[in-house]
């Protein structure tokens, strides 16, 4: 069930369209430039708002396996290079390709290729984030269009046989995963050419253009276009059928061939950590009592008659902490986004210049979708960061939780760190744009936190809803190892989570569906958030009144993603640096 979300699949992309830096170790360097024309393929440039020519890459199982084998052999060459020859640098970029390169092989080895979707979607539906950013201002563009159309048909078909190759093999996906699929699929089954997805840059073509290319286009269109809905029909009819009928009604990925063993596999890659999914349980549990007694303290302080339950029932039904339309959502978020963006200098020594924007999630995929993500920028590509905010049902995206989800999507959170690390100097280029979860999303979580200093929680709700933020994470460590490794129920999970959070129901369901199709991940925000919240106590009490906020970030942003262990030696390093100059 491995995740494609634009995060992950921009993680690499942008990487091989524009190549690497020089590195010192001539070794490394040619190692890199051979890793990255092996990965490199027609498609990226999707990615980077371009029209693809030439071969896309095979998805079959059989050229998986291939591919498997030659990254194999990156991987040994790769660990032959001594680490005594190499600068600090070097040695976090050889970490990072070894765990990329690790993380795709180990996808292959477990054969969950076999399952190439989650709760929020896959492979079928993937082009709804690219689609509205190509450019379709020339002929050629159409004509490329039309030209690579037919191949983005055939990985369809080929990850249509992983798909029937995982029901023999018995490695699919639950049934809830499913039934979340088969709703993502209905915009792109429609009963015309004319209302699929894929025709509408067709219905606005450019006024300039002669009417009889207009004419060849359209007749092209409808033809290549016809075969692509045929071909989503049969998926849809296999999804419904067949694959439904060999669906598991129980959640966890344990319930699959090795699949207790792929969730360990998941659990050290989300945390970067040498953990145990029994230890991260137990810290889930922890830090639900801690966090539950700080969420008592606030009910209390506003003097509310009745227990918890019946505080969360009242934040979920009262009309106050909702917006009435979707403009008033985004304008409030919008809104939130600048006055954090006012209080960045008091907090940072180094800012980024690639500016965000505030979009909502779009209508295909919204209704299965999280309250807010994070889409990467680019400067090379002329597109600016995205910060998506949910407007689905606003009945189910309380208001008082906004300022947390502003800090982490927005800013200080994914996109002053994405954009900082995409701006680093002197580094191979892959690292501009590598995306470690327990990094990125322990940043995010962390700046939860901060926004306390930054005095974002104007309200106790608002306070409350970053409490409930922070303890939505924490349930995260009981759910996802219940779920995947304790054998809990869908239901079991989200009571859990529905009891302990004042999260709308709707939220608690798509958030506990997107845990079950993504085993692992959801433990990477509490253990990375941990993890920078005691560097930064160590550095305080190592600094004492000479510590400085801003040289701390400095400290942790410095290197872009990297892994946690990584990320202790560079706050350790600071802080010897800092007591060094003191002594001067």
């Amino acid at each position: 069930m491995k995740y494609l979300s634009l995060l992950s699949i921009v993680v690499f992309l942008t990487a091989k369209a524009f190549g690497q830096t020089t590195v010192k170790n001539e070794s490394l360097q040619r190692l890199f430039d051979k890793i990255e024309k092996f990965t490199t393929s027609a498609e990226d440039s999707l990615y980077l708002n371009y029209h693809p020519r030439g071969e896309w890459s095979p998805v079959s199982y059989e050229s998986q396996v291939v591919r498997a084998d030659s990254l194999k052999k990156y991987i040994a060459a790769l660990e032959h290079i001594a680490d005594n020859t190499l600068s600090n640098q070097e040695k976090i970029s050889k970490a990072l390709m070894l765990m990329n390169l690790n993380d795709e092989v180990d996808a292959i080895k477990y054969k969950i290729i076999f399952i190439p979707f989650t709760a929020e979607g896959g492979f079928y539906n993937r082009l709804s984030y690219i689609l509205p950013r190509l450019a379709f201002n020339s002929l050629q563009h159409y004509y490329d269009y039309l030209a690579w159309l037919p191949k983005f048909e055939k990985v369809l078909q080929e990850n249509m046989v992983l798909m029937k190759t995982g029901v023999r093999e018995g490695i699919v996906a639950p049934k809830v995963i499913v039934n979340n699929n088969l709703q993502l699929l209905k915009p792109w089954t429609p009963d015309k050419v004319q209302q699929s997805p894929f025709y509408l840059p067709i219905t606005n073509l450019p006024q300039n253009f002669k009417e009889s290319d207009k004419l060849q286009i359209r007749q092209r269109a409808e033809e290549v276009i016809g075969r692509l809905l045929t071909t989503y029909k049969q998926l849809n009819k296999f999804f419904s059928t067949e694959y439904m009928s060999a669906a598991k009604d129980k959640p966890g990925i344990m319930f699959i061939p090795k699949g207790r063993e792929y969730y360990e596999n998941r659990v050290r890659h989300y945390t970067t950590l040498p953990l145990s999914a029994d230890s991260i349980h137990a810290l889930g549990l922890s830090e639900v009592s801690r966090i539950r007694a700080e969420m008592d303290k606030i009910i209390n302080d506003l003097k509310f008659k009745g227990s918890f339950k019946d505080f969360i029932s009242f934040l979920r039904m009262d009309p106050q902490f909702y917006a009435k339309t979707p403009q008033e959502l985004l304008n409030y978020a919008s809104w939130l986004s600048k006055k954090a963006e006012g209080q960045l200098p008091k907090f940072f020594n180094t800012l980024y210049n690639l500016p965000f924007t505030v979009e909502p999630v779009p209508e295909s995929i919204a209704s299965t979708y999280t309250a807010g993500r994070y889409v990467p920028g680019s400067w090379k590509a002329k597109r600016a960061g995205i910060y998506w905010v949910n407007t689905y049902d606003l009945k189910s995206r309380p208001l008082y939780a906004f300022p947390a989800l502003t800090l982490h999507e927005a800013v200080p959170g994914h996109h002053l760190q994405g954009a900082i690390t995409a701006e680093l100097k002197d580094i191979p280029t892959f690292r501009n744009n590598y995306y470690i979860s327990a990094f990125g999303e322990g940043w995010g979580l962390y700046c939860e936190f901060l926004g306390e200093e930054m005095g974002m929680y104007v309200t106790p709700y608002d306070l409350f809803g970053r409490y409930t933020y922070e303890m939505w994470r924490a349930c995260r460590l009981v759910v996802d190892t219940g779920i995947h490794y304790k054998g809990w129920s869908r239901d079991e999970a989200l009571k859990y989570l529905g009891e302990n959070t004042a999260l709308s129901i709707h939220e608690v369901t798509t958030e506990i569906d997107r845990y079950i199709g993504w085993p692992g991940q959801a433990l990477s925000y509490k253990v990375g958030e941990l993890k920078i919240r005691s560097l930064r106590k160590k550095a305080e009490t190592s600094l004492a009144s000479d510590f400085k906020i801003g040289e701390f970030h400095q400290a942790i942003l410095q290197n872009g993603s990297v892994p946690l262990s990584i990320l202790e030696m560079q706050v350790d390093e600071y802080i010897k640096n800092m007591q060094g100059k003191l002594k001067e």
